[in-house]
């Protein structure tokens, strides 16, 4: 394939835009290249500024679980455009939204919307923190809750340090509240517990985690989280970003059977316009203004055409739960494809898969972790993601991403993926 058009569009781009994108992950620095550049998409397919056809494995990191240019979305964000693009005053359809969006989700009472997932998970953590009056907050390495300065943390010089910013611009002063654990290690968290005693507002954590490739949760780890928060008070928050709507209608909580205080989503919410929530019990989210004292706000949240495409996007899941067991089987399918042509061909790797999120680590052993994931051969995926493109096939361009399917994705798609991982797997050897 060429990629003239886009080489020359990136080099362009980089005069104007740092690094020549809006969103670093987009660079192709892990896997080295020139970035493609898309010029439009529809149902799995995306087609770029050279003509070159790409079968759609990232579905805009997510949220296009239908597929691109799903019909009833256009239709309700270009219906909804006519009367007016953003007002900063109520409207109606934010109720709707909300009152479906809460009926399909388990044990949340109130919605927020914001505008990203960033936003998303900054309000809860700043929300978490005024309703239980206490400073600091767990994360775990590798899980990425945005670009907010509390999440650009990296790991201390022990499981009881406070950890260090992992950004310049990010200060001493607000690492030192974010505490970070080790994904599916209940001991990890624990030495934080009783390091800072009765000071902990909140654990934050993907309850499938998609920014280390995919990482399925110990059903023991998952509900030990849930045990201690409960027992000391701590609000358990979950970054459904990337797994709300898309793993169930209930998401992560519904499909792993934990009832978390706080749940944030991300672009689904909004059809895949740009957009993020929050929610939860009445009693939390009566502490956010006007009603409480935990201040949040932002002039284009619930903006008419996010809600319009969101109403339609999961009032489209709602009625066609089915949806959900047919992207299963699809990655599933995906899965044993890749299973058995990589070790037909004695190519070391592991296959992470939890409902439509699928990565493959090109290592021996089992990753449960970031630790594990970063033992994977990162030269190994770099001669995968552009063997891949070259068969007309679009991977996330970074071994530590989870695929995305959409259910606009046949079958024949994905043998015709299998066909070119078959023409390029002596590369990797």
């Amino acid at each position: 394939m060429k990629y003239q058009r886009s080489s020359a569009l990136f080099k362009e781009a980089q005069r104007y835009i740092p690094g020549g994108v809006n969103s670093p992950v987009r660079a192709f620095k892990a896997v080295g290249g020139t970035p493609v550049f898309v010029k439009e998409a529809k149902g799995a397919y995306l087609y770029d500024e050279d003509g070159n056809r790409l079968i759609d494995y990232i579905s805009s990191w997510g949220p296009l679980i239908l597929g691109h240019a799903y019909e009833p979305v256009l239709e309700a964000v270009i219906k909804k455009a006519k009367k007016g693009t953003s007002f900063g005053m109520p409207t109606e359809i934010e109720t709707d939204l909300a009152k479906l969006a809460l009926s399909m989700v388990l044990n949340m009472d109130k919605i927020r919307f914001v505008n990203s997932g960033t936003e998303a998970c900054m309000s809860a953590i700043r929300l978490a923190r005024g309703f239980t009056g206490k400073d600091k907050i767990i994360k775990f390495a590798g899980c990425y809750h945005g670009h907010a300065d509390a999440f650009l943390i990296q790991a201390g010089s022990g499981a009881v340090t406070f950890g260090s910013p992992n950004s310049p611009g990010v200060t001493e002063g607000t690492a030192k509240d974010t505490l970070l654990a080790r994904y599916n290690n209940l001991e990890s968290v624990d030495a934080l517990l009783e390091a800072n005693k009765e000071n902990v507002a909140a654990v934050i954590i993907e309850p499938v985690a998609g920014n280390m490739g995919c990482i399925i949760p110990d059903d023991s780890f998952i509900k030990g989280l849930r045990e201690r928060c409960t027992e000391k008070k701590i609000l358990l928050i979950f970054d459904e970003v990337m797994t709300g709507f898309r793993l169930a209608k209930g998401g992560a909580q519904e499909v792993l059977n934990i009832k978390a205080d706080i749940v944030t989503y991300g672009k689904v919410i909004g059809g895949g316009l740009p957009v993020g929530a929050f929610a939860a019990r009445k009693e939390i989210m009566d502490y956010l203004a006007p009603d409480g004292p935990v201040y949040q706000a932002g002039t284009l949240s619930g903006n008419p055409l996010a809600m319009s495409a969101g109403l339609a996007m999961l009032t489209a899941l709602n009625e066609k739960p089915e949806v959900f067991e047919s992207l299963a089987n699809k990655t599933e399918y995906l899965h044993q494809g890749i299973e058995r042509i990589l070790s037909d061909n004695g190519i070391a790797h592991q296959i992470n898969r939890f409902g439509s999120m699928i990565s493959v680590h090109f290592t021996e052993k089992p990753v449960k972790d970031f630790e594990g994931a970063m033992k994977g051969n990162n030269d190994t995926f770099k001669k995968y993601f552009h063997g891949m493109l070259s068969k007309g096939v679009y991977l996330p361009p970074s071994a530590f991403e989870s695929y995305f399917l959409n259910d606009a994705l046949s079958y024949s798609d994905i043998d015709f993926t299998l066909e070119g991982l078959t023409e390029i797997v002596s590369d990797l050897k």
